[in-house]
């Protein structure tokens, strides 16, 4: 995550040979993407994507981990259409349920299925869920179980339609603990950069 860094120390984090970076504004993305846009990198779009700034996105993101309602996982789809190619997206689950946060209920999960079927140009990889904003680090490792939990059930009751190998989940504070769950991507940001002035960072 490489929202708390301009761009030239993103740079740097390229150069030490990192390729996969998160932001979780849209306008960040697209500043550091054209600033840059020399640099081989996969960029992963985190936060959430209001459907206005979907068509300027799309073109930048290898991997959308916010897909987190059927009305922008539309808006994505037909736009995936216009690029003609396919975007690998994960879902995101608000599995503490704190209202603050976005995403599926994990009750709205199972019967998701006869929607998604008629997006045909997104490739849903997976999950993605953030810890609750109160409590300790067994809270956290709980939402962690309980994410991985219900990739297991889905993949049973939607009976192959979709791979589900990755889960996002984990971030600076929490990351052992979502590996220890079964993380296959975790999002460190803060950790990266201790010590770095941070004056000129994105906002």
């Amino acid at each position: 995550m490489t929202k708390y860094v301009d761009a030239a120390t993103t740079r740097l984090l390229v150069e030490a040979g990192c390729r996969d970076l998160g932001e979780s504004r849209p306008q960040s993305l697209w500043d550091k993407a054209a600033a840059l846009a020399n640099c081989d990198v996969r960029w992963h779009m985190i936060g959430h994507l209001q459907r206005n700034k979907v068509r300027r996105t799309l073109p930048l993101v290898h991997l959308l981990h916010s897909g987190d309602s059927l009305r922008l996982l539309s808006e994505i789809d037909a736009e995936a259409a216009a690029l003609a190619a396919p975007l690998s997206v994960l879902l995101e689950v608000n599995i503490s349920g704190d209202s603050s946060k976005h995403g599926f209920a994990p009750t709205e999960m199972e019967p998701l299925l006869a929607h998604l079927q008629s997006l045909r140009r997104l490739d849903i990889r997976g999950l993605m869920a953030m810890a609750g904003l109160e409590g300790d680090a067994a809270q956290a490792r709980r939402d962690f179980a309980a994410l991985r939990e219900l990739r297991d059930r889905l993949r049973t009751v939607w009976h192959g339609r979709f791979a589900l190998d990755e889960l996002s989940m984990g971030m600076s504070g929490d990351f052992e603990a979502a590996i220890a769950e079964g993380a296959t991507i975790v999002r460190i940001g803060s950790a990266l950069f201790e010590g770095v002035d941070n004056t000129h960072a994105s906002p």
